[in-house]
């Protein structure tokens, strides 16, 4: 719900260094989300080993003109020894989300940015940054 894209990648999981992934949790609203961890836990690297999976928080339901738009911690931005994170002013999923993209990129400054504006647009930090040349 709130995704225009039906699921990009980019809003449900990233792969990261060392055999990791992000992927956005599942709730009651999103059943889709728990059955994606079920399968990403059958997932093996080229040597048949399990990945390591990080599951990231869904943020509340941010909501406009009673449509849901599209929060996701998913879609940051890696950069020269960062990652840029969009946050939702929900402190305490915002701070668990950093904490664990964190731990998928050590030794990078994790930056939260306040994504609300951005995703009124539908999109978020990867969605407006990755045609940029």
């Amino acid at each position: 719900m709130g995704d225009d894209t039906d699921g990009h990648i980019d809003t449900l999981m990233r792969i990261c260094p060392d055999d990791t992934i992000v992927y956005t949790g599942g709730d009651g609203d999103h059943p889709d989300l728990r059955l994606m961890e079920q399968e990403l836990q059958e997932l093996r690297t080229l040597e048949g080993r399990p990945y390591r999976l990080l599951r990231l928080p869904l943020p509340h339901p941010i909501r406009e003109d009673g449509e849901r738009l599209p929060a996701t911690y998913a879609n940051y931005l890696v950069v020269n020894g960062a990652v840029v994170v969009p946050t939702y002013a929900q402190p305490d999923l915002d701070a668990e989300a950093m904490q664990t993209i964190g731990t998928a990129f050590p030794g990078r400054d994790v930056v939260g940015v306040d994504c609300r504006q951005v995703i009124r647009q539908h999109g978020s930090l990867h969605c407006c940054t990755m045609q940029y040349y």
